[in-house]
């Protein structure tokens, strides 16, 4: 025991000291210096090499990975491929910390495990959102996960990228459609609970933006949002999410991102002017009260509503703090 724990602490301090030593290299080749555009420019075309050059082994090994019948070799292709995506964006971050010098706060990732079933919910206000999260949850938690339309699995290359990546493909019913065709009524929550299956032994984070799109003022005026920083939640999503994962799902990590300045867009990112983001996380113990039957049970349907809405509500809080602190 005593020297399973020595290598532990050996190989965790070879992995600081490679941390470091990587950390140096890139501030002693810090382009931010240059014109924006020029930067804008250079770094979209080390994120379109670096996604080019990993797509091509995942797609490889996905073609692998579906011929071969072995249960064992799909299971150590599955975390392969999960490696790649995860060496993908270990070098957008680098990327990004060659050409930018956005400060990035975090409040909240010391208690993260990447051996835990998370539900990630967060804000959505721009795809940056999205960069943001994987550079601070990226090493902390197990590979981001999102539940994808089944449409989504023919878009050329992407497709098959996410298919082999275990990213559940959902196929959701509208309620007029299983009235003309009752005897498919639940085949929808069957098709994710069979896609989830390989997540039982295999930790995952599931992402959500429970607010369906990004935030605009525009679309808060229209849709009279009650919060003030927010849009409306759209509770369905993870409920569908709980409904087939809810047993497995340890734990919600809720996160808050902030922009200070300004909501950045991609072509912001891109050239460097993104000065700054505040992301807080919080995380909690999943209620399995709430791991009904979202789609059936009026009365579970209620109550999931009632807690997503007052998990908005801190969440408003919390950014209206944050803005008074400007």
């Amino acid at each position: 025991m005593k020297s399973k724990n020595l290598a532990e602490r050996e190989s965790k301090s070879l992995y600081d000291t490679l941390y470091q030593w990587v950390n140096y290299c890139i501030y002693c080749i810090m382009l931010s210096f240059l014109p924006s555009i020029l930067i804008g420019f250079l770094s979209f075309c080390l994120y379109a090499i670096n996604t080019f050059l990993w797509l091509i082994p995942i797609i490889l090994f996905s073609l692998l990975k579906a011929i071969l019948p072995f249960h064992g070799w799909r299971k150590f292709f599955s975390y392969l491929l999960d490696q790649m995506a995860s060496n993908w964006v270990a070098l957008n971050t680098i990327n990004q910390k060659i050409f930018t010098k956005t400060k990035i706060s975090v409040n909240g990732l010391e208690k993260l495990e990447k051996k835990q079933w998370y539900l990630v919910i967060a804000n959505h206000q721009s795809w940056v959102d999205i960069l943001v999260l994987q550079r601070v949850l990226h090493g902390k938690v197990p590979f981001l996960k999102f539940f994808l339309k089944k449409e989504l699995l023919y878009v050329p290359f992407l497709g098959i990228a996410w298919w082999a990546l275990d990213f559940p493909f959902m196929k959701r019913y509208s309620q007029s459609f299983i009235k003309k065709n009752p005897h498919l009524k639940g085949k929808d929550i069957e098709t994710t609970q069979k896609a989830c299956q390989k997540f039982k032994h295999k930790p995952v984070s599931i992402m959500n933006f429970i607010e369906g799109t990004r935030f605009t003022k525009a679309k808060h005026q229209a849709q009279h949002s009650p919060f003030k920083h927010l849009l409306k939640p759209k509770a369905g999503g993870i409920g569908f999410v709980m409904s087939t994962m809810g047993d497995q799902l340890n734990k919600v990590l809720d996160v808050t991102i902030y922009y200070p300045n300004k909501t950045p867009n991609f072509i912001d990112f891109l050239c460097g002017k993104m000065q700054q983001v505040q992301v807080d996380i919080n995380i909690t113990d999943i209620d399995h009260s709430l791991t009904g039957d979202y789609i059936n049970d009026r009365a579970h349907k209620i109550r999931f509503q009632k807690w997503v809405n007052q998990l908005w509500l801190d969440k408003d809080e919390k950014l209206a703090k944050l803005h008074q602190q400007q």
